[in-house]
């Protein structure tokens, strides 16, 4: 980074900001990266733009063949032991532990072709959830490695920096995390002024918080308004009409500290008992009404994780993104007694969760503008391993979608007899990027550019149109 040559005020300015900013927990480290260029090219879609898009991302993935992808005709090593059941769809089958889902189908659209190279984890997290692939290859994590590309909400928030949205994109209720917190979560070298809002959340507790709305120390609202009028006065940028992107952080920090909407999103307290047990939240005196029994804390959150990004999509978030779940034996990755844990933990939540967002979204005048996306890192293999559980399988998993104008009942692309390769458009990661953008009304080949001024295409892949067009 070039070395700037400051005036007394210019000094003065940045001395100020930066000891108010650190007064607020700042990293300027971090704050010096908060640059790039580039401009969004609005494209028409189908339907309005979308307002929003909830992604549910279950790390260590689900299996697509006990799913949304069953083969019942496939040998016994491969179709397993879950039967599949009638939809609203008429020739559309799923997996018989998704009755919600089941009456709902004609609300959603199947990508059953999804695919790419990546074996592990971290790899495969990372493309899929930046459309981009890791550098250096299909490998897992054990250091920590900086993010070089963006993830999807903080490119939204780098396009919309003008728009001044609270809250352009929020991450919840922890990180991908396998080794190490996996490098495509935040913003890249697009700066950590477009990281994710971070909202922990506490199974045990069943509550959630952010650091970003934690008033340091004894500091009250008051003094908070005193120090940033004082800020003002001493920054040259804000008394030259120009925002650079350290003020942008700053500013950022106070709205959030001073924000009503978005500190009131994340009480679910105020939501009625009724509207959480749909989502699945069970008083401590009541268990866990469901295969399995138990209270089951960790289901629970699940179905919370939901309904907290409903409320902040109504507070005006517009990407949120959903890690689903962390805990080993309650993830994706069911290497070993992969239909007990499909049947009893991982299905049922998933199914009653995922049908009452749906159903609330459309209850409430938001499904036709918000996008649900749910997807894993990879499916699971075809055949079933000794342990009767499933393992990694990149070459051809599914993708769900509702909402945001998708065709509903419709299913693209197409799995070969066993589910192991793509037979019919194959679809990757970069695609589904591309369309996820292009359904924003947002060019995928609108150029943004990294710290040394080397452009790049928001995706590589092309939008699928078909998804949402008849």
């Amino acid at each position: 980074m070039a070395t700037a040559n400051f005036n007394r005020r210019e000094w003065l300015g940045s001395a100020g900001a930066n000891t108010l900013g650190m007064s607020l927990g700042l990293n300027l480290a971090t704050l010096l990266q908060a640059h790039g260029a580039g401009s969004s090219q609005r494209v028409d879609g189908p339907a309005a733009p979308l307002r929003a898009c909830i992604l549910l991302y279950q790390y260590g993935g689900p299996s697509h063949l006990d799913t949304f992808d069953l083969k019942p005709e496939a040998p016994a090593e491969v179709r397993g032991e879950f039967q599949s059941i009638s939809t609203s769809v008429s020739g559309l089958q799923i997996s018989e532990h998704l009755p919600r889902l089941a009456p709902l189908m004609h609300k959603v659209a199947l990508i059953r072709s999804l695919h790419h190279g990546n074996r592990l984890h971290d790899a495969a997290g990372i493309e899929t959830l930046t459309g981009r692939p890791l550098a250096g290859g299909d490998r897992e994590l054990f250091a920590p490695l900086p993010q070089f590309f963006p993830s999807m909400g903080s490119t939204l928030a780098y396009l919309w920096r003008e728009r001044r949205l609270e809250v352009p994109c929020a991450l919840l209720p922890t990180v991908f995390h396998n080794v190490v917190n996996v490098p495509c979560q935040g913003a890249g070298f697009l700066g950590a002024a477009y990281d994710p809002f971070r909202i922990e959340g506490d199974p045990a507790n069943r509550a959630y918080r952010a650091d970003e709305l934690t008033m340091p120390g004894e500091l009250s609202m008051d003094r908070l308004q005193q120090r940033r009028a004082l800020l003002d006065n001493l920054d040259p940028s804000k008394a030259g009409g120009q925002v650079t992107p350290i003020r942008r952080f700053y500013d950022r920090a106070y709205e959030l500290l001073e924000s009503k909407s978005i500190r009131g999103a994340l009480d679910l307290s105020e939501e009625s008992q009724q509207t959480r047990e749909r989502y699945g939240y069970y008083p401590a005196t009541r268990a866990y009404e469901g295969p399995g029994g138990g209270l089951g804390y960790g289901r629970e959150i699940r179905g919370q994780n939901l309904l907290l990004a409903r409320r902040l999509v109504e507070a005006g978030v517009p990407f949120v993104t959903i890690n689903d779940y962390k805990q080993q034996g309650q993830n994706w990755d069911a290497h070993t007694m992969g239909f007990k844990e499909h049947k009893h933990y991982l299905l049922p939540p998933f199914d009653q969760s995922v049908s009452t967002l749906i159903e609330d979204l459309e209850e409430r005048g938001l499904l036709d503008s918000t996008l649900v996306v749910v997807l894993g890192e990879f499916g699971r293999t075809p055949k079933i391993n000794g342990s009767a559980g499933r393992d990694h399988w990149p070459d051809c998993y599914s993708v769900f979608l509702a909402g945001g104008g998708v065709r509903g009942g419709y299913i693209h692309g197409a799995s070969d007899s066993i589910g192991a390769y793509p037979a019919l458009d194959p679809m990757t990661p970069a695609d589904l990027a591309a369309t996820i953008f292009w359904r924003f009304g947002i060019d995928p080949a609108t150029e943004i550019h990294d710290l040394t001024g080397r452009p790049y295409r928001l995706a590589d892949g092309e939008p699928v149109r078909r998804l949402f067009e008849a």
